[in-house]
């Protein structure tokens, strides 16, 4: 308001503008020191950054937009302001990556699954048709470490700078993925293999295309000094095979005792697409076993009797029992085979049916559940 008086009696074409410079700067430091411990100590990251927009786009956004300054003597306080709530959130989101995400203690309640989902009326509602309160109760059937990493990232991409971001994107992907694995081991020794398997593919997918707008590199470069390779080295100097000041041989202390550095990049992107992709396999192949599991011993029992008729041809010498054709094998009658056809059946309607309306619960979107159930079918 102060600025906006001033502006109104002394316009910024006068020449006595540039004279309140000097007069701003001893005016900046109090207000710097006066709001420095209020930032330092302030825990709350919606807080902060909101604190960081003010600041570069209402403040420092609206200064550079004039044409002439006449308060360019409170730029630079404002810039170490800015630096200052920069560094306390990024601080801030470093805790509450480790305390809310990777250190998360689930309840109950939060592996209630599928409990969880079939008390949610949005299983029969259209994800298109959702409004504002259904996408709030939408989160409520998340794991709660999923919701609080995306939350936590959409606040920190327009605050910090990228190369922040990018660390801090990396860290909680990476923790949020572990955290779902966790709970989905629990899951399964509450409830199912296979609603263990659901949970894990329904959270890592939402993770995925939830972090596809954030326009960065999920890889990071671990730099680490190694001195592993000093124990022999000693080793061999106590035992008087090296002299600790012999500075000329390849053997002396300054080569060897130097620390070797060592580096490892992890991606996490990567790691979830890998994750996502085993899970995906797994439950593929257990759903299989489940419906063709009375087919396996005959169809092993059929390949072997091939494998011994194929085998006897050449060498001439091949069990009686085994040279017998398929049709007159004891297992493969006709009898036998409309019994094994009607367990195949069974199994389909006992198992495979309960699996697909699970599926439903789980993977609303179709689309990905005919991509998980083709594999299935086509076995």
């Amino acid at each position: 308001m102060e600025h906006q008086l001033f502006t109104h009696f002394f316009p910024a074409s006068s020449e006595e503008v540039s004279s309140l410079a000097p007069l701003v700067d001893p005016l900046s430091t109090y207000l710097y020191d006066i709001l420095r411990p209020k930032l330092i100590h302030e825990a709350n990251i919606d807080l902060l950054s909101e604190l960081i927009h003010i600041l570069k786009v209402e403040v420092l956004g609206e200064q550079s937009a004039r044409q002439s300054e006449p308060l360019a003597g409170l730029r630079p306080t404002l810039q170490r302001i800015l630096a200052d709530v920069n560094e306390r959130l990024t601080f801030r989101a470093r805790t509450y990556i480790r305390d809310e995400i990777a250190n998360y203690i689930p309840s109950d309640e939060d592996l209630d699954y599928p409990a969880k989902l079939e008390g949610s009326s949005l299983n029969t509602t259209s994800e298109t048709d959702l409004g504002d309160d259904e996408n709030a109760d939408v989160f409520k059937t998340w794991y709660p470490p999923l919701e609080k990493t995306l939350s936590c990232l959409s606040k920190l991409y327009r605050c910090l700078e990228p190369a922040v971001f990018t660390g801090l994107a990396q860290e909680a992907v990476e923790v949020c993925s572990l955290s779902i694995q966790k709970a989905s081991k629990l899951i399964i020794k509450r409830s199912t293999t296979t609603d263990g398997q659901l949970f894990l593919i329904k959270h890592l997918l939402i993770l995925r295309e939830q972090i596809a707008p954030f326009d960065i590199e999920f890889s990071v470069t671990h730099k680490e000094l190694d001195f592993s390779h000093l124990l022999e080295h000693l080793r061999r100097i106590l035992r008087g095979q090296a002299s600790l000041f012999d500075w000329s041989r390849s053997t002396s202390l300054a080569r060897n005792l130097s620390p070797r550095v060592l580096e490892s990049q992890i991606d996490a992107k990567k790691e979830l697409e890998k994750c996502l992709k085993t899970t995906c396999e797994e439950f593929i192949m257990s759903v299989t076993k489940l419906v063709v599991d009375p087919m396996l011993s005959f169809v092993t029992k059929v390949t072997a009797i091939k494998v011994a008729l194929s085998t006897g041809t050449q060498n001439q010498k091949v069990d009686s029992v085994m040279a017998k054709p398929l049709k007159e094998q004891a297992f493969a009658t006709p009898d036998k085979v409309a019994e094994l056809v009607q367990k195949v059946y069974a199994a389909i309607q006992q198992e495979l049916l309960p699996i697909l309306a699970k599926m439903k619960l789980y993977l609303q979107n179709p689309s990905t559940r005919t991509i998980l159930f083709k594999p299935i079918k086509s076995i």
